[in-house]
């Protein structure tokens, strides 16, 4: 698949590139990373600058993730030898590389990483986001995450991402995204993966289904080989969510949690909601066609129907238990999509 392929997909709607990992090498020609970026060795490329252009054809937001230590460069080492009382990697390296993302990128995200062992102060974060917020030419557009400090995840940020893989539990306050890797075991390629060690469909899409739930980001990540191919495995993952989101997207894009994120003692049913409707997403058929639904409340002119399936379904309450919903009587592996399914239903308390 072209890389034009992969972005022509509706459902994508911002993308997040390492722009520098914790080895130090950038994908754009940084003047402080001499010798050591994309353009001076390797594909001898600007990759963040294509990209970003790509992206922008589209109408897709583009972020930029920058890890703020480098694991092996001299000059961060000596500061962290000093106990982060000196500050010649911050302004020799790590600053120097933001400012210049921003002034010559433009993101639309600022997705920083690698800043657990130093506080905010050494990292001058207040300083970097001051001016990215008041002065810089994304001053009224840009998002962070909350990875500028130690003891910074889940306190302070645009949106938090917590922790790798994060999952709430419960409705959170604060506007957050949870990323999360195909590859279960890493976050760049390997030649050596196995199969049984990746996510199937239908992992991914419970793991996008819940964290919208909960009012959550969706950041799927999956690591290109050296030469910047996305490997078959990948494309088929990516090809089968935007199937099942070309039927279902409309319980997924622009909703809003609703009281109720899932019901009680179960993870196969979660609720998402937009405007007047209510959406059940389901993960498990029932063997009788008949989904109980304990939460929502009904009203006499409610109305249900299931995304993808023309036809009204009847419905009737049962004392004690909730909504009794009679599904399709088509087999469900017959049905498009069977990985879950959606239920709308207008009219519910």
């Amino acid at each position: 698949m072209t890389r034009k392929g992969i972005l022509s997909s509706p459902y994508l709607r911002y993308v997040v590139l390492t722009s520098k990992h914790h080895e130090g090498f950038t994908n754009w020609g940084s003047p402080v990373s001499w010798n050591w970026n994309s353009v001076d060795t390797g594909p001898h490329r600007d990759l963040v600058g294509e990209l970003g252009a790509a992206l922008r054809e589209r109408n897709i937001h583009y972020g930029l993730y920058h890890s703020l230590f480098e694991w092996f460069n001299p000059l961060y080492l000596a500061d962290k030898k000093a106990g982060f009382k000196s500050q010649y990697f911050v302004l020799e390296k790590t600053l120097p590389e933001l400012y210049e993302l921003v002034t010559r990128y433009k993101p639309d995200i600022i997705w920083s990483d690698g800043e657990w062992e130093a506080p905010d102060t050494y990292w001058n974060s207040t300083s970097f986001l001051a001016w990215l917020y008041n002065d810089s030419p994304v001053k009224d557009t840009v998002v962070v995450n909350d990875r500028w400090g130690i003891n910074c995840s889940c306190h302070h940020g645009g949106f938090y991402n917590c922790h790798d893989k994060y999952k709430p539990g419960t409705l959170p306050t604060h506007k957050w995204e949870m990323c999360s890797s195909i590859d279960r075991r890493s976050w760049g390629y390997r030649s050596n993966m196995q199969v049984e060690e990746l996510m199937d469909t239908s992992s991914i899409i419970q793991e996008l289904v819940s964290t919208v739930s909960y009012g959550g980001n969706y950041l799927l990540n999956i690591g290109p080989t050296k030469e910047g191919v996305i490997a078959p495995i990948f494309q088929e993952r990516l090809l089968a969510l935007g199937k099942w989101l070309n039927i279902n997207g409309e319980a997924i894009y622009e909703s809003k949690p609703w009281r109720i994120q899932k019901e009680n003692g179960t993870a196969r049913t979660w609720y998402t909601s937009k405007g007047a409707a209510v959406y059940a997403i389901f993960f498990t058929w029932p063997e009788d066609n008949m989904l109980i639904l304990p939460s929502p409340g009904f009203t006499a002119s409610m109305q249900v129907t299931m995304l993808g399936f023309s036809e009204s379904l009847d419905w009737h309450a049962i004392p004690g238990r909730g909504l009794q919903v009679t599904l399709p009587s088509t087999v469900p592996s017959l049905l498009p999509l069977q990985h879950a399914w959606t239920l709308k239903l207008v009219g519910v308390e």
